[in-house]
């Protein structure tokens, strides 16, 4: 769970202190990052600043009004790190700037603000992607002509297809660092940061193999159902009242009703059903390009010079190992449903307090008490009697 990051007193921390880093991280990378811009404006230092800044491995644009191609290698490495640091900033902007002041006006719990933060987060990224994604498949003619997610291979990439895959990467390598950013307890900090580095490998594998064609569809159904995912769950963590999530249990007819403002339940059932076209689209996607339509291409063979991975022994792990991570998310999403309306169920129907009721004192005990009384006193308790009757 991510504690919110707010300034809890007036007084600074100490200089170089965890409070002090976790506070200042955003000025801390940004100055961090200045360095790398700077050094691209002097002579000196720019062939080094610009190993970190601009893109490399450009196989076209040499001559005048040529559109520069690029294909992937090491000096990506170095780009991936400058554009993580650009992440961190980001994230910390739509953090303090948005998010943190949507959080004040709704007064979430702490365990609420979590996911609110996280979902936050992690929607605004996969909406931007999607988006852009989308826009780099139309400009490739990939999407109306899915063929051509196999044909021609390796296919170089235009400066905005490469800059997308980098940024991809680069925010999966910025997930580490917010670990420690966003005070993520220690417990979390294995499952999480193993999520980030397996995210990290699954897109760098078909980046540097040059099927950036498939990983572009890819990416783009992934991030399309997992920002309607987001939306839900913002939408749960909202609802103060779980006026959408929850209907009621009529005790008479014995039938459960579902509330009228069932948006919520409407959302995740489409977040849901989206989720698992997404995934059986991207295994039938890999499929097609793996398995039939690179191994029915002409340019095939294995030269690291040329960008050519075309061989069937890398093509069936690569194919092998995406099938297994769309089966092991449609597992996910469906034991997710299972637990959540396992809870709903269990939520519906409520609890219902027996009053226990008031012991009486008998008369038999009554005319017990009085009789051990005098006689004055029980002429005294009749004739009170007798005038309340009146």
């Amino acid at each position: 769970m991510v504690k919110p990051v707010r300034k809890t007193s007036n007084k600074n921390p100490p200089i170089f202190s965890h409070e002090f880093v976790i506070q200042n991280h955003a000025d801390i990378v940004s100055c961090v990052a200045m360095v790398f811009v700077i050094g691209l404006m002097v002579q000196a230092t720019s062939p080094l600043a610009s190993v970190f800044i601009t893109l490399h491995h450009n196989v076209t644009g040499e001559q005048p009004g040529e559109l520069p191609l690029y294909l992937p290698g090491l000096k990506d490495i170095a780009a991936v790190f400058f554009y993580s640091l650009i992440c961190i900033i980001v994230h910390a902007i739509i953090q303090e700037y948005v998010l943190d002041k949507i959080s004040k006006k709704l007064h979430l719990s702490k365990s609420k603000l979590a996911v609110f933060s996280i979902s936050g987060q992690l929607f605004v990224f996969y909406l931007i992607s999607s988006i852009w994604g989308l826009d780099i498949a139309f400009k490739e003619r990939v999407i109306p002509d899915f063929a051509r997610i196999w044909s021609q291979y390796p296919v170089p990439m235009f400066f905005m297809f490469k800059m997308y895959i980098l940024i991809q990467l680069a925010y999966s390598l910025h997930e580490l660092p917010e670990l420690y950013f966003q005070r993520v307890k220690k417990d979390e900090w294995t499952n999480r940061g193993l999520q980030s580095v397996v995210g990290l490998l699954l897109m760098a594998i078909p980046y540097v193999l040059n099927f950036n064609r498939l990983l572009l569809v890819l990416l783009v159904l992934h991030h399309t159902a997992e920002w309607v995912y987001h939306v839900t769950q913002l939408l749960q963590t909202v609802d103060k009242d779980e006026k959408f999530s929850k209907g009621y249990f009529h005790p008479v007819t014995k039938q459960i009703y579902i509330s009228t403002k069932c948006l919520f339940v409407a959302a995740r059932l489409v977040s849901t059903i989206l989720q698992i076209l997404a995934r059986l689209s991207s295994i039938i996607l890999a499929v097609l390009t793996l398995w039939h339509g690179l191994a029915n291409n002409e340019n095939q063979g294995f030269n690291v010079r040329e960008g050519l991975f075309n061989t069937a022994a890398i093509r069936f792990p690569v194919l092998a190992g995406i099938i297994l991570l769309q089966m092991y998310l449609i597992f996910k999403v469906i034991s997710q449903e299972i637990t959540k309306s396992k809870e709903n169920i269990n939520s519906v129907t409520p609890v219902t307090k027996t009053k226990v009721p008031k012991k009486e004192k008998s008369k038999k005990t009554k005319k017990n008490e009085e009789s051990d009384l005098p006689e004055v006193d029980q002429n005294t308790n009749k004739t009170l009697r007798k005038q309340k009757v009146k």
